[in-house]
């Protein structure tokens, strides 16, 4: 890489970063040192559309929204888009737990983090369960603290009862049992926790990544899941998380929040929330409260600057 470059590439070749920025590329093999100070994560990077790209696939690689893509960038979402076209996208995060060792997946990030010796080894977007729907099954993912039980190269799935009855109502052949192989949902790699039924798992369905599509399961990307399975060991310890609101102070100063739906309707009041993690912060009289005000209407789940 030469300094006179304006721009050098991540490891992905269709991100372009910033020289100063590239140390907050947001992708899997960021391996940051944390601490309370410093846990934020990612940053601006500029997207280089590919053959086969879509927004929301972009948004699952990613770990943010289709459309919040396409209104910062001014993109039609109804209109296609093309190879070599650049996307500006901010990836950038607030840690919502730290940890010495152990998984931490936050429901409204969408974001499974991975600790290791007190180092956050690395985090990648995720899928998640479905919003819960008057008169549905609920098949939200369950919060609570959980333990790694296994690991199944090419998995089998057994499909629960629950699932081949919506199977059958929905007018689909029901399945009971799905051998290993392209068509089966659980991909190629999957890890067992101890929440009944629940898995993080490879998916077939990359573009429902960083969406709330599954059925309480985690999906990960495949380009992911292999580096997690290779890391992850059996008895890790392993908590999910709903944190709508976050809130850090960088090394420099400066005060971010981050803000998100609560797409689960957990009823939480998120004005109230802001101001309290703002004042345990106590920065209160340093902080942009029209920016506050803004972020709080849009629910962006982007993590921004709102130094006064």
């Amino acid at each position: 890489m030469h300094s006179s470059n304006i721009f050098c590439r991540s490891p992905y070749e269709n991100v372009i970063i910033p020289p100063v920025k590239f140390y907050l590329i947001f992708l899997l093999l960021l391996i940051p040192s944390l601490s309370a100070a410093d846990s934020i994560v990612g940053g601006e990077i500029t997207y280089v559309i590919r053959d086969g790209d879509s927004l929301s696939l972009i948004a699952a690689r990613l770990g943010t929204r289709a459309d919040i893509i396409a209104g910062r960038n001014h993109v039609d979402p109804k209109k296609p888009i093309h190879p070599g076209q650049k996307l500006f996208v901010n990836t950038r995060k607030i840690v919502p737990k730290l940890l010495d060792n152990g998984i931490v997946v936050n429901i409204p990030d969408r974001m499974l983090y991975f600790f290791q010796n007190g180092k956050l080894e690395f985090y990648f977007p995720v899928g998640l369960g479905k919003a819960p729907k008057k008169g549905s099954r609920n098949w939200s993912t369950p919060l609570g603290k959980f333990t790694v039980l296994s690991k199944e190269k090419n998995p089998t799935w057994y499909v629960p009862e629950s699932i081949q009855e919506e199977m059958e109502a929905e007018g689909k052949p029901v399945k009971t049992v799905v051998p290993p192989g392209p068509d089966n949902p659980l991909g190629r790699f999957a890890v067992k926790i101890s929440f009944r039924g629940i898995m993080i798992h490879e998916t077939i369905a990359p573009a429902t990544v960083s969406q709330y599509r599954s059925h309480g399961c985690i999906r990960v990307l495949p380009e992911h899941i292999e580096l997690f399975f290779d890391k992850v060991e059996i008895n890790t310890p392993g908590e999910l998380i709903y944190k709508v609101v976050k809130a850090a102070v960088s090394d420099e100063g400066r005060i971010f929040l981050e803000v998100h739906k609560d797409i689960y309707g957990k009823g939480i009041d998120l004005i109230d929330e802001t101001l309290l993690i703002i004042d345990q912060l106590g920065v209160t009289e340093k902080v942009n409260w029209e920016k506050v005000e803004s972020m709080l209407k849009e629910k962006s789940g982007i993590a921004e600057d709102i130094t006064l």
